[in-house]
C-alpha cells in the first residue's frame, strides 16, 4: 500500500468517526424525544383522571409559579414551525402516538446505519494494521 492510499485511508476513517459521532448523537436526540412524548402522554394521562391539579410552571432560569390546572379536556401542542393548535387529550395523544412511531422509525434507520459505520470502522481499522505490519517487515533480499 502506498503513502498517498495511507493517507486516503486515514482520511476515509476520520469521516467515518465523525459520521458515527454525528449518527450517535442523533440517537441521544431521538431517545430524549421518545422520553419528553412518553412523559407527555403521561401528563395528559393524568390530567384526564384529575383535572383539578396543582403544578409549577416554569418562567424562566429555573423559576416556578405554583398554579392550578383546571383543564377542560383541551391542551395547547406546538406542531411544528412555530404553530401551536388547540387538541382535545385524545387528540393529543394519538398526535404523540404518532410522533412516537415515526421517531422510532428514525431511531431504527440510525441504529443501522451506525452498525454500518462501526463495520466499516473496524475494517478499517484491519486494513491499517495490515498496512503497518506490512511496512515494519524488513525488505527480502531475491
Amino acid at each position: 500500500m502506498s503513502e498517498e492510499q495511507a493517507e486516503q485511508l486515514m482520511q476515509q476513517m476520520q469521516m467515518l468517526e465523525t459520521y458515527f459521532s454525528d449518527l450517535s448523537q442523533r440517537e441521544v436526540t431521538f431517545m430524549n424525544i421518545l422520553r419528553e412524548a412518553t412523559a407527555s402522554i403521561e401528563s395528559i394521562q393524568s390530567l384526564g383522571k384529575n383535572p383539578e391539579s396543582e403544578t409549577l410552571v416554569p418562567i424562566g432560569m429555573g423559576t416556578y409559579v405554583p398554579t392550578k390546572i383546571s383543564s377542560n379536556s383541551k391542551i395547547v401542542m406546538n406542531i411544528g414551525a412555530g404553530v401551536a393548535v388547540e387538541k382535545d387529550f385524545p387528540s393529543a395523544i394519538n398526535y404523540l402516538e404518532a410522533r412516537i412511531k415515526e421517531v422510532e422509525v428514525a431511531l431504527q434507520d440510525t441504529a443501522a446505519k451506525k452498525q454500518d459505520a462501526a463495520a466499516r470502522l473496524e475494517q478499517g481499522k484491519a486494513q491499517m494494521n495490515q498496512m503497518m505490519q506490512q511496512m515494519q517487515k524488513p525488505p527480502t533480499s531475491g
